[in-house]
């Protein structure tokens, strides 16, 4: 099992630091979707809240008849989410099908518009930042307004609804302490050439958010901003020059067969990797590094043509419920209504308590940066590895 899930774009603005304390989608089915779930007068298509529905009863009855949810590129180690897709069909009795778990954001979003009126369209999507605000300009998405809506700290959900934040997490350097002799802990580190040939990311930070992110951190670290990107690209290009650099796209298959022994990567995934790793004898270290530290959430959406109109709502209801949200928790990932369940005495402490330790002043570009950043990144990431 791999989380190499490619997913491209970025975070918006805005984001609330308290709730920080702190990834080629297959051929299209040519058949028509028949859903058309509906309590009284209101379709589910066009629901924006379950109230607006007739109440969860009436949601989860409309979501029980159809029967299925399409998800896209959900690796189930990232995040938790195997064990969220797992609790919700136990809960609700329907079947997920989750399609391309390798795949990006970009793959998401094609998806979307190029299997309107299909069943086997995605329901809903889990994407970078960018691509949800994109996502949203085009047109794509269904306005919804969870249960929860105003848990969610302000300016991390389109007013609308149209788009959320999920959660979040941190980019951070993992390293396999069982063939590293002294693991890295910051950007600076990384250029020593004892690292040579062991430094990777997850994905290609043109498609890739984990990837992109990794870049903009060491932006921070080594003389740039959320308004400069170019020194994130000038670091990239100099572990290339020194022979630091591995090409190898990091994945947990990569992490346990000691291809990839140091990654930039999520503060989830590494972690998860750690305590994945713990039975098999790899001592898989996790740091934040202290010079660039840079977070990021990922953003839930409905599709606005989605054949299962009801299951994609209940299942938006799901992730943004206590459970849902301490189960992604529980993968080592910020939940973005963090706040208000510690507020509510309804966060699990334990779990909570095994996040990685974050020092430092975090940063959060504002969409144009991250527009900015993205187009530099596009431009500029070929050149930057000699490619």
């Amino acid at each position: 099992m791999t989380s190499s899930r490619s997913r491209a774009a970025a975070l918006t603005g805005c984001l609330v630091a308290a709730a920080l304390t702190l990834s080629a989608c297959g051929s299209a089915a040519s058949s028509k979707t028949s859903t058309s779930a509906s309590s009284g007068s209101v379709s589910a298509a066009s629901a924006t809240s379950a109230a607006q529905f007739g109440g969860m009863d009436a949601l989860v009855k409309a979501a029980q008849q159809e029967g299925q949810l399409n998800v896209i590129t959900l690796p189930s180690n990232w995040a938790n989410y195997g064990t969220i897709m797992a609790a919700f069909t136990k809960k609700y009795g329907i079947k997920i099908s989750d399609e391309n778990p390798e795949g990006s954001s970009q793959d998401e979003i094609n998806a979307i518009t190029t299997r309107k009126g299909q069943d086997r369209a995605p329901d809903v999507v889990d994407i970078g930042s960018a691509f949800a605000a994109s996502g949203a300009q085009q047109g794509l998405f269904a306005p919804y307004k969870v249960a929860t809506f105003a848990d969610i700290p302000t300016g991390q959900a389109d007013p609308n609804g149209l788009w959320a934040n999920d959660y979040g997490g941190y980019i951070s350097i993992g390293c396999n302490a069982s063939k590293i002799k002294v693991c890295p802990t910051t950007f600076s580190d990384l250029l020593n050439p004892v690292y040579k040939g062991q430094i990777a990311l997850n994905g290609n930070p043109t498609q890739a958010n984990a990837a992109f992110s990794g870049v903009y951190a060491a932006a921070l670290a080594n003389g740039g901003s959320l308004d400069n990107i170019q020194p994130g690209l000038d670091f990239f290009s100099k572990l290339q020059k020194i022979g630091n650099y591995n090409p190898v796209q990091a994945t947990q298959a990569t992490v346990e067969q000691g291809s990839t022994p140091i990654t930039i990567d999520w503060d989830y995934l590494n972690a998860g990797y750690a305590s994945a790793f713990k039975s098999k004898g790899i001592n898989w270290v996790v740091n934040i590094p202290t010079d660039g530290v840079y977070a990021s959430y990922y953003d839930q959406a409905i599709n606005k043509w989605a054949p299962h109109p009801a299951a994609a709502r209940l299942w938006e209801e799901f992730l943004y419920s206590t459970e849902g949200q301490n189960d992604f928790l529980g993968g080592f990932a910020r939940p973005v209504e963090y706040q208000a369940l510690k507020t509510a005495g309804t966060l699990n402490e334990a779990e909570n308590a095994q996040l990685p330790t974050v020092s430092g002043t975090v940063a959060f570009p504002t969409q144009a940066q991250i527009t900015t950043a993205k187009a530099a990144i596009a431009s500029g990431w070929t050149k930057a590895i000699g490619g």
